[in-house]
């Protein structure tokens, strides 16, 4: 049972400084502090985040949410927005997590997005946003909407261990399934593989093929932080608990780096097994670009699909300029469309990136990046 503190917020919207090619998102929102699913790796327990209380137990609601919201998306007293998805979910509690069956913030807010016309993206770990498919539907007709799962796993008792109050991930793939009949994208963010228990060629590759039987359109493939202070703590405890014989490997690779991410040799090894298993299966690593295309501006277009390639690239094995330029690119304070004669007076932007970046422009899409896509 958690315990709840009512909260006024000040602000709820949050903008980020570029688009990003993740979440080909600009904007985010959080309606809760504090996460009663209790994932044992989250790194919302990290100090950084300011979450007061026992992380997992005592959650916070902002009662005033969406007050605050609309008030900050008014377009009649502020500049207009960059059009783009606003992500709901994710940060420092899942929008979807058991209180909301209660305070329906989130509900709330996605009537607020469809009433305003903006597309959105959901990241959840929970089965409860199947209460609010007629919504999604209605805003997917009237723009976008793509709902996004997280698992670590398809392992129910690893589950059961490292993220006890979330839904088993045969419900939530269930869930999948519902949505996709329903005709919206899905996707699933396997994220946080956990280090010598979930990251195996065999747990990954199980993971891609139930997600490729339930009908996601793509995978999100991450490895997973510990950061120095309360996260790594709590985690190395459970970890101790169950798993002892571990601690060793983990020292291993977690050696103290600042943002909490283990050795490079480490992310390496299991991206490349991500990589095989996703080209088994023909999965694709991105949000594909038919998903957002023609709603994003051009300049964030462009980041978005420059950054696709690079993390392609580099998937691969291979070297990759276009991250620089995909960086170079999202500094402009004008549209690229103004620069297409002179967009080798970019950084990292040379003849091939420029002859990338104009098919983007002039097409919407690219053809390079479709290619990668499908592993060709």
């Amino acid at each position: 049972m958690s315990i709840v503190n009512e909260i006024k917020a000040k602000t709820i919207l949050r903008k980020h400084k570029k688009i990003d090619s993740w979440f080909i998102s600009r904007y985010g929102m959080n309606f809760y502090r504090g996460c009663s699913h209790n994932c044992i790796y989250c790194d919302g327990r990290a100090e950084k985040y300011n979450v007061e209380g026992e992380f997992g137990k005592q959650v916070a609601v902002k009662k005033n949410a969406i007050e605050v919201l609309r008030r900050e998306l008014d377009i009649r007293k502020r500049l207009p927005l960059i059009r783009g998805f606003m992500m709901i979910g994710g940060g420092v509690g899942d929008s979807y997590q058991p209180l909301e069956s209660t305070y329906e913030v989130t509900r709330r807010a996605l009537e607020l997005m469809l009433e305003l016309d903006f597309p959105v993206s959901v990241l959840t770990k929970s089965t409860l946003v199947e209460r609010d498919i007629d919504i999604l539907k209605k805003i997917d007709e009237k723009s976008s909407a793509i709902v996004s799962f997280s698992f670590s796993s398809m392992d129910e008792r690893l589950s059961a261990i490292f993220e006890p109050g979330v839904p088993p991930p045969a419900e939530r793939l269930a869930s999948i399934r519902k949505l996709k009949d329903r005709g919206l994208i899905c996707g699933m963010f396997l994220m946080p593989v956990i280090p010598f228990l979930t990251d195996t060629p065999e747990m990954i590759e199980q993971s891609v093929r139930c997600a490729k039987e339930s009908g996601v359109d793509f995978i999100i493939f991450s490895g997973m932080t510990l950061k120095e202070g309360r996260q790594h703590e709590y985690f190395m405890d459970v970890l101790l608990d169950h798993y002892p014989e571990l601690s060793i490997e983990y020292q291993h690779i977690y050696d103290g780096n600042k943002w909490g991410g283990a050795s490079e040799a480490y992310y390496q090894s299991i991206h490349h097994t991500f990589y095989h298993v996703a080209r088994k299966y023909r999965m694709p690593v991105r949000i594909p670009a038919a998903v957002y295309a023609d709603i994003m501006n051009d300049n964030d277009k462009v980041v978005v699909m420059l950054e696709q390639i690079d993390y392609l690239l580099k998937l691969r094995g291979a070297k990759s300029p276009y991250g620089y330029a995909a960086y170079s690119v999202s500094k402009l304070d004008q549209p690229i469309s103004k620069m297409k004669n002179h967009l080798r007076q970019l950084k990292g932007v040379g003849k091939v990136t420029e002859s990338l970046i104009l098919e983007i422009l002039q097409t919407g899409r690219s053809s390079y990046l479709q290619r990668l896509m499908e592993f060709r």
